[in-house]
């Protein structure tokens, strides 16, 4: 039975039943640096509290992601150490570059994380001669929807049925150039 709970875990992210309680963590400064693979652990985790609705990645996928070359990993850490955001940009030959995923810990949100996540990894693409940065958003997530907006992003089309759940996306684009 435990090998078989080792195998499925690859592949499904374990779902908490319980409504975790949001309490504001202290005010603190923040720092950007890069993700890699030995914070995989950390990053599931706050991944599964970020995307309750079932849209977090499983360990498989962070793991491909964290050792892709094409994929630009960060993390915005507390100065205690602790992970309290995280994103992952896919780099694509043809000079565009896919947001695949930010998330932010419910308790350090709405202090300008990932505005600041946003425009690092803007700058970090520019430097990679990216000239565009695409991205899905939820219909019904309006919140990450301001924020891209106000980093310049416009929505392009409207994809039906995207999410696991039927809820549709917009496709998002900013050019760079």
């Amino acid at each position: 039975m435990a090998v078989l709970e080792t195998i499925k875990s690859l592949f499904i992210p374990s779902v908490s039943t319980t409504e975790e309680k949001i309490v504001s963590a202290p005010p603190t400064k923040y720092s950007i640096k890069p993700l890699t693979s030995e914070h995989i652990k950390d990053v599931l985790r706050l991944n599964l509290r970020c995307f309750t609705a079932g849209d977090s990645y499983n360990k498989h996928t962070l793991a491909y992601l964290l050792n892709e070359p094409r994929t630009l990993s960060y993390q915005t850490v507390a100065a205690d150490g602790e992970l309290v955001a995280f994103a992952f940009v896919m780099v694509n030959a043809n000079g565009a570059a896919h947001l695949t995923t930010i998330g932010v810990a419910p308790e350090h949100r709405r202090r300008g994380i990932a505005d600041e996540m946003l425009a690092h990894i803007e700058k970090k693409v520019r430097q990679k001669d990216i000239t565009t940065v695409m991205l899905e958003v939820r219909v019904g997530n309006n919140a990450a929807q301001q924020l891209y907006g106000r980093a310049g992003y416009n929505v392009v089309q409207r994809i039906a049925a995207y999410y696991n759940n039927g809820e549709d996306c917009y496709l998002m684009m900013k050019s760079l150039a």
